[in-house]
């Protein structure tokens, strides 16, 4: 396999975009992906791409980012697997690249959820994305499905309802800075715990927003790299796992085995351990869901991620910043955009340029899990090809 690298990286404030659709969306990540690249790129440098969405009824066909973004002259793959979708894009782009099928290609994750331009409500998504013979119909809507898994979690650990309102309090303040973020706004640990319950465990203020954007990223091979940058990003790592989607078959509530198997992966692709990770995005559709994955990521022991939040550790400024973004609680969840999102933070932390910039980073993760709780993606980035 070759080395591939991210060149360039670009996103569109993630928010409640009324007044634009996905055709505006995917040209206006894509130009800023563009931009980025530090000695310029043209359109038609670009070989193929990998298209992510979520949210539409039948899914906005690839001829959508092809012709939004004047891409008519190369092979668009559109692909789905639930909230993986947009670090599963890069995998497979990375892999493209890799194999030497082609040395430049463009990822793009996008979704509109909060209007009529998707076709559908967001309820009427999220039963198409659920098991119809057992979760939809009890109710396992994604806070039921995630509070299943987190209220075991806080039966079997030290880990208290305190320390999910500490995650909420600390991505809050870390979207402050960033321009990209939908909820740029400080709240306290006392109002996450007053805010109205959607299902226990996870109040209001527990919950990510729902949320349009997109998001783009530019790989290259090794062999061109230098054509575009000075400064690449390499991909070191990628993976992706699976795990049982109905509830009554998962051995362990307390963890995401697809996470765990997504991370073996891709450390072990990159050749690297979870010690080695100066930064990271991770999953935090839920605050308490950023706890488990501390422990599935291998940054912790099996029920000590507390100790992690208590100690500031996952602060900017901290051992291991986690979503200096802001992450999904905060910078926002266009479930399509939000893995190539990730990663264009990630781009830009390891290259020194982001908006809330953590101090001298050389290798940073980014990790989704979703579909639900069945299928996870993670993406290990790195100053160094190797």
């Amino acid at each position: 396999m070759r080395r591939v690298a991210i060149v360039g990286g670009g996103m569109t404030p993630f928010a409640e975009h009324f007044d634009l659709g996905i055709k505006d969306l995917l040209p206006q990540a894509f130009r800023s992906a563009l931009r980025s690249v530090d000695k310029g790129m043209e359109r038609g440098d670009i070989e193929a791409a990998w298209f992510g969405e979520v949210t539409a009824t039948d899914g906005f066909p690839s001829g959508i980012l092809a012709d939004s973004c004047g891409l008519l002259d190369v092979p668009v793959t559109r692909l789905e697997n639930a909230c993986a979708t947009g670090n599963d894009a890069i995998r497979n782009a990375s892999l493209a690249v890799g194999s030497g099928a082609f040395d430049v290609v463009l990822a793009v994750g996008a979704d509109k959820v909060r209007d009529g331009s998707a076709r559908q409500t967001f309820w009427e998504w999220m039963s198409g994305n659920r098991d119809m013979a057992w979760d939809f119909p009890l109710g396992l809507v994604a806070p039921a499905n995630f509070a299943l898994h987190v209220s075991r979690y806080l039966y079997e650990t030290p880990a208290t309802r305190e320390h999910m309102a500490m995650i909420a309090v600390k991505n809050h303040r870390h979207a402050l800075p960033n321009p990209k973020a939908q909820l740029r706004y400080e709240i306290t640990v006392e109002q996450v715990l007053e805010a109205p319950i959607v299902v226990e465990p996870f109040g209001l203020l527990d919950c990510t927003p729902q949320s349009d954007g997109a998001a783009a990223v530019l790989l290259a091979a090794e062999e061109v790299v230098d054509r575009y940058t000075d400064r690449p990003v390499w991909v070191r790592g990628v993976g992706l796992g699976l795990d049982r989607v109905m509830h009554a078959h998962k051995k362990d509530m307390t963890t995401f085995p697809a996470s765990v198997r997504a991370a073996k992966q891709a450390f072990g692709m990159a050749g690297l351990t979870p010690a080695d990770v100066d930064v990271a995005e991770v999953h935090d559709c839920f605050t308490g869901v950023e706890l488990i994955d501390y422990e599935d990521l291998g940054f912790c022991e099996r029920g000590q991620a507390f100790r992690l939040v208590e100690a500031g550790d996952t602060c900017v400024g901290g051992r291991l910043p986690v979503n200096p973004s802001g992450g999904l609680k905060a910078k926002g969840h266009p479930p399509g955009a939000t893995g190539v999102a990730q990663c264009v933070e990630l781009f830009e932390q390891l290259r020194g340029e982001a908006a809330n910039q953590v101090d001298e980073p050389r290798v940073g993760l980014a990790h989704n899990i979703g579909g639900p709780t069945a299928v996870s993606a993670v993406t290990i980035l790195g100053r160094e090809r190797d």
